[in-house]
């Protein structure tokens, strides 16, 4: 009689406020088997996985452990069975050491007393054994790479008698060799029996270290145990599509980029009477199930387009880049449209890990934006970064979104710090209306109307146990205070009119932001940047963590605020989201533009392409 598996998870069901996140699932995963487990954005796989750690309680369905049924009422429990996971989002605390957070919530102690040199020596034998003595168990965690923490993260798992560890994109912050180191130590890990539930949108990460392949789509199991290294890239990626939602993308408009729709008392008239400027109803944008206005371009993310070809195979990834200076790696972003033949954008830079399926080009509709009539509004010079992005020319109009494509690594978020003035370029300059800002400083960019809406909101632009009042003043606190006194009325009043013009729900200024959905809380951050009266606006992965629904709102939200006669420079990991969104895409490898084009002229295999092999065409 054959042994019962290691973990098996039956009909799993977890359902949320207004959605179902997971129904039915089922899965089962062997003593010492990498089993990986695959699916679009909001398919179940992280409720699923906080399922497994304890995190959450699962509405109806069994979970057994080397065939008896157990209850993992928390994260301790699942710990003590032997279950450990590894975030994406690493939950570190960074002003303790290496070996504090190591041993966090199980420390070395006799009687009470820690013991500081005995798990200052275990945490060093944990770090050789993951393949890095070099990195000091008395080091603060916040000063540690991003693929360093990583590598403490493992260390904190591997520190209890673990069976099963659950990986969540472990490859996403790290460089090629980082990657082969993680797979030296998952392939350690399985041959002394322990279980690696791996999860990533690599497929070809998957074919190197997987053995078995489980499929989520729509909290349902769409497959089940089909070979890692045999099956086919086209049926993967056919059985995470089927998506009745699809992404709708605001009109393009037909007026040249350079020339707001509306004059900005009009636009501040429309936004009081609730009108969009989008010419749709709402949002401007069509809703799960419903078919888009004549002019919105949709986009089917998880729809398969029968050119598909595997853009994670080795020979693509293992071609040479630009001929260029270079700069580390950095995730997808993409988005392109309109045309400007006067700028000639070399490298861009940026930080945030990501992944890349392969997806339909986005329709479009509409004809294309014709070359910009009036001054660039936002202006970069041979603007660079030593080690971070080459040399970059760009000009971006008033009523235009250029985004900004490339992998984890290529400088993408880096030029919008940049351009920020969080980061003191090492060459070239930002100029808004023609006028040079001060290089490395945010407040001489605030002031010149720049807007930066970063890609960890939470910890980078949000004060998550203050109200939405709170957040939406803060760097407007001036036009609220007298004699150093501010006036909370006031204040109040300015956010509750900032967050209805955009559609905050609920629109209640005196609300935690923490809160909020993740759509809500990058609203926040946009009145923020309105009520400043921001005329650039640098958003970076503006809808990460956000569902599906409210990611169409943002969508219009950020057209109208063009449409109105911002200028904006837009970083995004997901290819499609930039194409449908962006009037001009650049396309960056290690800090270095390998290619600009109208986003209508590309489609998504040519942008992974680009990005894969390098080659410059601009």
């Amino acid at each position: 009689m054959a042994a019962a598996p290691l973990l098996t998870m039956s009909g799993i069901t977890k359902s949320f406020p207004g959605v179902r996140a997971l129904d039915g699932v089922d899965l089962d995963v062997e003593a010492g088997e990498v089993h990986c487990l695959l699916g679009q954005n909001g398919a179940g796989k992280s409720t699923l996985i906080k399922v497994l750690a304890g995190a959450h309680q699962p509405d109806e369905g069994r979970i057994s452990w080397e065939g008896r049924e157990v209850r993992l009422g928390s994260p301790v429990a699942a710990m003590r069975l032997g279950i450990a996971t590894i975030y994406q989002e690493l939950d570190l605390v960074e002003h303790l050491s290496v070996t504090e957070n190591v041993f966090l919530g199980h420390e070395v102690a006799t009687r009470g007393f820690l013991r500081v040199r005995t798990a200052r020596e275990r945490a060093a034998a944990l770090l050789r054994r993951l393949g890095h003595p070099e990195i000091d168990p008395r080091t603060l965690v916040g000063a540690l790479s991003a693929a360093g923490q990583q590598i403490v993260s493992m260390a904190r798992a591997l520190s209890h008698e673990v069976r099963l560890i659950v990986m969540d994109e472990p490859s996403a912050a790290l460089d090629p060799d980082e990657v082969g180191n993680l797979f030296r130590i998952v392939t350690d890990l399985t041959a002394q029996g322990v279980a690696v539930v791996y999860i990533s949108h690599r497929l070809e990460e998957i074919r190197r270290i997987g053995d078995r392949v489980s499929v989520l789509k729509d909290g349902r199991v769409a497959a089940r145990g089909l070979p890692a290294r045999t099956t086919a890239t086209r049926e993967v990626v056919s059985l995470m599509t089927g998506r009745e939602i699809a992404y709708v993308f605001p009109p393009r408009p037909a007026r040249p980029y350079g020339t707001p729709a509306r004059t900005g008392d009009e636009a501040a008239t429309d936004r009081h009477s609730g009108d969009t400027g989008s010419g749709t109803t709402g949002s401007g944008t069509t809703g799960p199930g419903e078919s888009g206005s004549g002019d919105a371009h949709s986009w089917d993310p998880w729809s398969k387009d029968p050119r598909s070809k595997d853009p994670y195979s080795k020979t693509a990834a293992s071609q040479d880049s630009a001929p260029q200076d270079s700069a580390p790696q950095d995730r997808v972003s993409e988005d392109h449209r309109s045309q400007d033949h006067r700028s000639q954008d070399r490298p861009s830079a940026a930080h945030a890990p990501q992944d890349h399926e392969p997806h339909p080009p986005a329709p479009r509709s509409g004809p294309t934006v014709p070359t910009p009539l009036t001054p660039a509004l936002l202006s970069l010079q041979s603007l660079t970064r030593k080690g971070e992005f080459a040399p970059l020319d760009l000009d971006v109009h008033p009523g235009e979104i250029v985004g900004l494509a490339g992998l984890v690594g290529s400088g993408r978020s880096e030029i919008l710090e940049t351009v920020a003035g969080a980061r003191r370029p090492s060459g070239g300059r930002v100029l808004v209306d023609g006028k040079p800002l001060r290089p490395g400083s945010v407040p001489a960019a605030v002031r010149a109307g720049i807007g930066l809406a970063p890609e960890e909101r939470k910890a980078q632009a949000l004060l998550m146990l203050e109200p939405v009042s709170s957040n939406v003043s803060l760097s407007s606190l001036g036009r609220f205070s007298t004699g150093g006194w501010l006036d909370g009325r006031r204040e109040r009043a300015a956010a509750l009119a900032g967050t209805r013009d955009l559609s905050l729900s609920p629109a209640d200024p005196d609300r935690p932001v923490r809160t909020l959905s993740g759509g809500n809380q990058q609203k926040v951050v946009l009145a923020r940047w309105l009520l400043r009266e921001c005329r650039v606006l640098l958003l970076d992965e503006p809808t990460r963590g956000v569902d599906v629904g409210a990611r169409s709102e943002l969508y219009a939200l950020i057209r109208r605020l063009a449409d109105e006669g911002l200028a904006v420079l837009l970083v995004s990991s997901e290819v499609p989201e930039v194409l449908g969104l962006a009037d001009r895409v650049l396309v960056l490898r290690e800090g270095v533009v390998v290619h600009r084009a109208p986003a209508a002229e590309l489609d998504e295999h040519r942008v992974l392409d680009l990005v894969m092999e390098g080659a410059p065409s601009c």
